[in-house]
């Protein structure tokens, strides 16, 4: 990736749900999120930018399993977020702190053996043979660490050594210097990072800094007020013995799913090359952005969403850093409207027609992606 983005570009994003729920609202049972307003649907910026994520993990990731050089993910199911600062420091050589040794000895061996300990804590072989260490990482997590040890409840010697070693381990604060490096080195390895920015501010881990992304989203909004539909489904199973005895071998489970009969959803979003020289956001970057926003719906397919599809991707590629004329003003020239003007609510894709109207201001070219 060598070719910094000298453009400004603004894009209009259109997809469509069929008896699905695009966007469910934790705070709401997990029902399709609307304006209660104007009974609107809504899909957040961040759930967008998810399926972007989980596209680029998909297809940049090697026949070994791991993340094509430049294309990890930082913020992916499962992880934990410490570990690539720790990643990118160690990378670059930069100190995080002092580790911690402790010798264990004969009798405490046998102990230490038969425990699973939790990350931050190793045995070693130590200088003399047959001797074994206790080792701190300068990374551990006390507090984990702490609650391990409740939770596990290991002999009151093995506490009692574990607590000793544990205060000897030093986490060491990177420099301002070395946080702008760790800054750029996350930049360098995360697509997500260099793309839609990150706060990496963290307490457990090195400070990576503060990182605005070039590429910004908004909320989709449907065109038309949706319904939301409340389905009750039943699962010829249960979990528990208790629970068949309870329906006497009957053994079925009510649940309940919630869908919209059809949404049309138009989101914006914006790039600037600024940021992006600031990120090294390139136009291979780009290029992968504009093909994850076409093709995500079809690798995130699952049984709540429904039919969720891509319909257009308009993208204004304007001439100069600063752009060629003001977002608004181009996204007004998008119009969507119903085909006909019957009361019979919207129920697919073609009862839809989409339109460009009115003329291109200079120096702003229209790219129609899908």
């Amino acid at each position: 990736m060598s070719n910094s983005i000298k453009n400004r570009y603004d894009f209009v994003l259109i997809f469509d749900v069929q008896d699905g729920n695009p966007n469910g609202d934790p705070d709401a049972g997990n029902l399709p999120r609307v304006d209660p307003e104007t009974g609107r649907g809504l899909v957040t910026d961040v759930c967008l930018k998810r399926k972007v994520r989980n596209y680029v993990q998909i297809t940049k990731t090697g026949e070994d399993g791991a993340a094509m050089k430049g294309f990890d993910i930082y913020v992916k199911e499962k992880a934990v977020l410490g570990r690539a600062h720790f990643k990118a420091f160690k990378d670059l050589g930069i100190s995080t702190g002092e580790i911690s040794q402790k010798e264990i000895t004969e009798e405490l061996q046998r102990a230490f053996e038969e425990i699973d300990l939790p990350d931050g804590l190793s045995l070693e072989e130590g200088d003399v043979e047959e001797k074994q260490l206790l080792v701190v990482a300068a990374d551990a997590d006390k507090k984990v660490i702490q609650q391990w040890l409740k939770d596990a409840k290991p002999s009151k010697e093995v506490i009692t050594l574990i607590k000793f070693a544990l205060k000897d381990a030093k986490p060491r604060k990177p420099t301002a210097e070395e946080t702008e490096r760790g800054k750029g080195k996350m930049c360098e390895d995360y697509y997500d990072i260099r793309t839609f920015g990150a706060v990496m501010a963290l307490k457990s881990a090195p400070n990576c800094g503060q990182v605005r992304g070039p590429v910004q989203m908004t909320f989709a909004r449907s065109v038309d007020p949706i319904v939301t539909l409340e389905h009750s489904i039943t699962r010829m199973a249960v979990a528990t013995e208790a629970e068949a005895e309870k329906q006497s071998g009957d053994n079925r489970t009510m649940g309940r799913k919630h869908t919209i009969p059809y949404g049309l959803y138009i989101a914006h979003g914006f790039v600037s090359p600024h940021l992006a020289a600031q990120t090294k956001f390139y136009e291979e970057d780009i290029e992968i952005f504009w093909k994850a926003l076409v093709e995500m719906f079809e690798h995130d397919r699952s049984a709540a969403r429904g039919l969720m599809s891509t319909r257009r991707l308009i993208v204004f590629k304007h001439e100069t850093p600063l752009g060629n004329a003001p977002a608004h003003v181009l996204f007004d020239m998008i119009k969507v409207t119903r085909k006909d003007n019957s009361d019979n609510p919207p129920r697919e894709f073609s009862d839809y027609k989409i339109e460009i109207v009115g003329n291109m201001p200079d120096k702003v070219k229209l790219i129609e992606k899908i």
